[in-house]
């Protein structure tokens, strides 16, 4: 607890210093946005770990079985104990939220932890290290700085456990890395999350609700919606209603304040690259919010115009006429690029989703119950928000976590708690000696014994 609250002390001091190497580190980001993202929701977890950590770590009684066990005195439990040290390598997208919410559950479990953040984002890789260096020994957390060969060799430590988030092709290297000294791997990953909008949603609300996730850090971001699936009638309709929500919220979006930029020129060239791509192969590019500010509906653009944006900023797109030769949907986007899938059928959407690898996260929007129950039973995707996006990664007590290609294993309040640490098990003999009649020399006790097992 004393370790938990060190590290909700270190966020809450230095806010400003965490916005500010953010911003730096991308060219431009939203402070209230890095606020939000970066320094409150890494706050939460590690509340939340406090307030239950006593009651997550008490001793967990089991049955005794056969039950006649316990009358003789017999009992199980389980304790939890702490691995030891756990590593944990962070990406650049939010650098202090995917460290230290983390930690919420390796220092709530009774770990120390290694720190490898991501070399993309080097001012806000070195503020974490001084920080941490601030208020924790080297032997309670140490942070690890240096570009992908030290990435490379932090991974084939022989950690009690190591958690990674980022790509998809770089966690085959972890995994392959880690096997060498057999360290346990939860990874959390990425995919292409897709939005369902059904039949009777309210195409206004869901525009607003799915722009957000989009433009949040400007789509860079494991849970933003990739794609949308809408019916084949209400494609136009649904492009206005997110080209209204897009112009609400950044009227002016090459000079915004609260729209972020891509984090470097790389990722900037990548998807002006899918945008050229999907131009190439037939599909429409529109923007959805006009420089002409007075337009009332989304334009055609070309991607040309966009290019050379101050500050690596993209507007918020969508992709019409989109199929799966295209690199945009191919590729986890990871910007605020939206390709939208007309479908006919909720059952033809379901399809599509199963056709391809399991997303990190799925978004449906609609009221229909048993639409909305469709959906879930017939689908398989690491996390569910149902009428808006990404708020079940804000939820402290639901465990966060992939399936598949999308990732293995989770994390989040109990959850995290429970994967960070050992689940020993115990079982304490009766006093009377119960296991006599399993010892050598075997007789006719065991045999009546066995026929009684032996049955269905």
């Amino acid at each position: 607890m004393d370790r938990l609250d060190r590290a909700i002390g270190l966020l809450v001091d230095h806010a400003d210093a965490i916005t500010q190497a953010l911003s730096e580190d991308f060219g431009h980001r939203s402070v209230d946005a890095s606020l939000f993202t970066d320094v409150a929701a890494s706050i939460e977890p590690l509340k939340h770990a406090k307030r239950h950590v006593r009651a997550w770590m008490r001793r967990e009684r089991r049955a005794v079985s056969p039950a006649p066990l316990a009358l003789l005195g017999a009992r199980a439990w389980v304790d939890y104990l702490p691995k030891g040290t756990v590593g944990v390598i962070s990406p650049w997208n939010f650098p202090f939220n995917l460290t230290f919410a983390p930690l919420a559950g390796v220092l709530a479990a009774g770990n120390r932890a290694m720190l490898k953040p991501s070399e993309l984002t080097p001012r806000c890789s070195a503020l974490m290290q001084q920080m941490i260096g601030t208020a924790f020994a080297d032997t309670e957390i140490a942070v690890v700085t240096g570009g992908p060969d030290v990435g490379e060799a932090f991974s084939r430590l022989p950690f009690d456990h190591l958690l990674f988030t980022g790509a998809t092709s770089v966690a085959k290297h972890i995994v392959r890395a880690a096997a060498e000294h057999l360290v346990p791997v939860t990874l959390e990953l990425g995919g292409k999350s897709p939005a369902i909008v059904g039949r009777d949603a309210d195409l206004d609300l869901a525009a607003r609700r799915l722009m957000f996730g989009k433009t949040l850090n400007a789509g860079q971001m494991c849970v933003a919606p990739d794609y949308a699936l809408v019916q084949r009638d209400r494609v136009e309709a649904f492009v206005a209603a997110l080209s209204r929500a897009a112009g609400v919220m950044f009227p002016r979006w090459w000079d915004s304040p609260d729209y972020t930029s891509i984090v470097n020129d790389r990722h900037h060239a990548r998807l002006m690259g899918y945008l050229d791509n999907a131009r190439a192969g037939g599909a429409t590019v529109r923007m959805l919010v006009p420089t002409d500010t007075e337009l009332a509906v989304p334009v055609d653009v070309d991607v040309s115009a966009v290019a050379a944006s101050a500050d690596r900023r993209i507007p918020p797109m969508v992709v019409l006429n989109a199929n799966d030769t295209m690199d945009v949907m191919r590729d986890e986007i990871f910007g605020p690029i939206l390709p939208i899938l007309p479908y006919d059928g909720i059952d033809d959407a379901i399809a599509y989703v199963n056709r391809h690898e399991r997303p990190l996260s799925l978004y449906y929007f609609g009221n229909d119950v048993a639409e909305q129950e469709r959906v879930l039973s017939r689908t398989v995707v690491g996390g569910v928000t149902i009428n808006d996006t990404v708020m079940h990664l804000a939820m402290d007590d639901l465990p966060f976590g992939g399936i598949g290609a999308s990732g293995s294993g989770a994390y989040h309040g109990k959850t995290g708690f429970l994967t960070f640490s050992h689940a020993r098990p115990v079982y304490s003999q009766a006093r009377f000696d119960v296991t006599a009649m399993l010892r050598p020399p075997y007789g006719s006790t065991i045999k009546r014994l066995m026929r009684l097992k032996l049955r269905r």
